[in-house]
């Protein structure tokens, strides 16, 4: 098979680094535009209190995966991918013209359309996460790094459409000479959430046809290998060790070929290390970090920022979701740029 050319990987990499994109843009969007929304919405700042719980359950959507595995094995993910996809783009795109809409519940007004929206999103994102990679487990490993550049790009990109549009804000109006101020001056945002919703929704019909893009450029993607080694390397060889080491590197993600061919692998010791005291702690040290950072700090930030406003408000959320994005591009600057001068300097003195 000849090799591809350089246009066709980097047309590759470009549409795998859309399809990331398309990961968790629709709940990141909802997020920045919390500070927009919360003075229209019933809720008002307990909004994010709401959709912390709504995202959480967006977890439930891992079951409905795991249910397509076991009724439909061998499958593929591409079925799950599209639907993902539909109920990102459809979701959104209601939001546009309903995020508005409210409805009484046990004698309250409550924004009915938008937390079901949102939670609808939420299912779709969480699953996104066990959908889109093990499709990416059929690239080489290369194509890892566009796919989480592009997934940082799906809470950087609706940071920066945020921070375009703005918040809007009161001022009292100059007081004229009689010493009686008129009324307050409202500046509203340069843009509707609408709007906001609209370009997310674009967005995320860029990545759904980014999707479809790589399946028309890869209309061969290779199958996770299920069978045993080949009658010309058997088993134990080193021809065949060697061959299954290489692999293994080429494709991280899939299942190592000695389990796929049901050989039971000897024991692990490291494995015995999770469920050692050392691992449980890293274990709960983990799940508190997770449950403050997308669950406890996101629910009381609002509140937090209530004293100093919604400008205040805006910025912190704004800011605090584009400050992983921006930490994952450094850093992947700063070790591309460490690596290369390694490089340079093995090269040098050898």
């Amino acid at each position: 098979m000849a090799a591809p050319t350089l246009g066709h990987l980097v047309l590759t990499h470009l549409l795998v680094a859309l399809f990331g994109m398309g990961s968790w843009a629709a709940v990141n969007g909802i997020w920045v535009e919390l500070p927009v929304v919360v003075k229209d919405l019933p809720e008002g700042w307990s909004l994010p209190s709401y959709l912390s719980v709504i995202v959480a359950l967006g977890n439930l959507g891992l079951l409905v995966v795991t249910l397509w595995r076991r009724l439909a094995p061998g499958k593929g993910e591409r079925v799950p991918i599209q639907v993902v996809q539909v109920l990102s783009v459809v979701g959104t795109a209601l939001l546009a013209p309903l995020w508005h809409h409210v409805a009484p519940v046990a004698g309250q007004l409550h924004s009915v359309a938008f937390l079901t929206l949102a939670l609808v999103l939420a299912l779709a994102c969480c699953t996104s996460n066990v959908t889109f990679l093990p499709f990416l487990s059929h690239l080489p490993p290369p194509f890892l790094r566009s796919f989480f550049l592009g997934q940082g790009l799906s809470a950087l990109l609706p940071c920066v459409l945020a921070l375009v549009q703005g918040v809007g804000r009161l001022e009292c109006s100059p007081a004229p000479t009689n010493g009686t101020s008129g009324p307050p001056l409202n500046f509203p945002e340069r843009f509707p959430a609408s709007t906001f919703f609209w370009a997310l929704t674009a967005l995320l019909v860029t990545s759904a046809a980014a999707f479809q893009g790589l399946l028309l450029l890869l209309p061969s993607l290779p199958s996770v290998t299920t069978g045993g080694a080949g009658p010309e390397l058997p088993l134990g060889s080193p021809g065949a060790e060697e061959e299954e080491k290489e692999e293994e590197e080429a494709l991280p993600l899939q299942e190592p070929p000695s389990q796929a061919a049901g050989t039971i692998p000897g024991p692990d010791p490291e494995a015995h290390q999770l469920f050692s005291a050392h691992g449980a702690f890293l274990l709960g040290l983990l799940a508190i970090t997770s449950a403050l950072t997308n669950g406890v700090l996101p629910a009381v930030q609002s509140f937090s920022c209530l004293p100093y406003g919604r400008l205040a408000y805006h910025l912190a959320v704004v800011l605090g979701s584009a400050a992983n994005p921006l930490a994952c591009f450094l850093a992947m600057g700063v070790l591309c740029r460490y690596c290369r001068g390694c490089c340079v300097f093995v090269c040098s003195h050898t």
